[in-house]
């Protein structure tokens, strides 16, 4: 069973409020064997242009997250909790293909969550600071990279909402980069030989 940590920014978070949310998410339980391996976190916020949810659910190995915005924020929390399932639903699609000869489907999902080590559990959507003359690193992620070929770190990069991913390839070990164009088609970074 899911451990929640839901925050409110800008509103208080009601018993009705963290009611709904738990119910919703905790509907996503079933596609998982383990339940995640610490809380998962909501943030509920109110701003000028409506209301925001972002759920992030660290797994062991594997980071899901998304975020929805509208007006009614029971609706947001129904966005949100679909974004996810798709993610879900479209990474087990991918997984059950490429290890459909390995055992049975309902397992694949648990296997990849162990395998796939997405950033160390971080998360690198953190917003980039203006560089001014000098450059001033203001942070700096450190995190192991799983040996992966590019179509499950374009997964792994899209399951996350980033875009672009580093890890290492499962063929040559070189450090390789997968990244989103901006007409939606991916793009990979090698370095020579």
């Amino acid at each position: 069973m899911f451990k929640y940590n839901i925050r409110g920014e800008n509103i208080e978070v009601t018993d009705a409020i963290r009611d709904y949310v738990e119910k919703k998410i905790g509907k996503l339980e079933r596609y998982f064997d383990q339940t995640p391996t610490s809380e998962v976190h909501v943030n509920l916020s109110v701003h000028n242009d409506g209301q925001r949810i972002e759920v992030t659910i660290p797994m062991t190995d594997l980071v899901l997250r998304a975020e929805e915005a509208h007006n009614d924020l029971y609706a947001a929390i129904d966005l949100v909790v679909d974004k996810l399932e798709r993610q879900i639903r479209k990474y087990k699609t991918k997984v059950n293909r490429k290890f459909r000869q390995k055992g049975a489907a309902k397992y694949v999902f648990a296997e990849m969550e162990r395998e796939a080590n997405a950033n160390g559990g971080i998360l690198l959507d953190e917003e980039e600071s203006e560089l001014d003359s000098e450059v001033d690193i203001v942070r700096v992620k450190r995190f192991d990279l799983k040996p992966m070929d590019s179509e499950e770190a374009a997964l792994q990069m899209d399951m996350l909402g980033h875009n672009f991913y580093v890890f290492e390839s499962a063929e040559t070990g070189e450090t390789n980069v997968v990244y989103k164009r901006k007409d939606g088609s991916y793009g990979l970074i090698e370095p020579n030989a």
